[in-house]
């Protein structure tokens, strides 16, 4: 019994360690229902299943992601701009692309968008 628990113990660690990371610089586009694309840019950190980072239309123009979670290959998170939008995070990550919806809201409005991301290469 010890034997089939250690090795259910040890598949479960590779399978973490094989896990993508999120981390890095993702860029892409941003298309609200409705309206046309805009670009998008995420820096993003993953220690374990804490996501953090920042999010906006381009490097230079980044606002804090709030409540940050991995959980396999979902990411989930939010984002407010200076102006009090806020961007709400459902995403999935498939090795080098980030797919995924959210719901934006501003002064008692809301709307959905997409976000299709790449990792930026160094």
């Amino acid at each position: 019994m010890k034997k089939i628990a250690l090795t259910i113990l040890v598949l479960a660690l590779a399978m973490a360690a094989m896990a993508a990371d999120a981390s890095g610089d993702w860029s892409g586009s941003f298309t609200p229902e409705g309206m046309e694309t805009s670009p998008a840019y995420l820096k993003l950190k993953q220690s374990g299943a804490a996501l953090t980072g920042s999010a906006g239309p381009d490097a230079s123009q980044q606002w804090p992601i709030t409540n940050g979670k991995v959980d396999g290959n979902t990411l989930t998170g939010t984002t407010s701009s200076p102006e009090g939008v806020s961007y709400k995070f459902t995403l999935t990550m498939d090795g080098d692309h980030i797919t995924g919806n959210v719901d934006v809201s501003a002064g008692g409005q809301s709307m959905k968008a997409t976000l299709d991301l790449k990792r930026v290469k160094s």
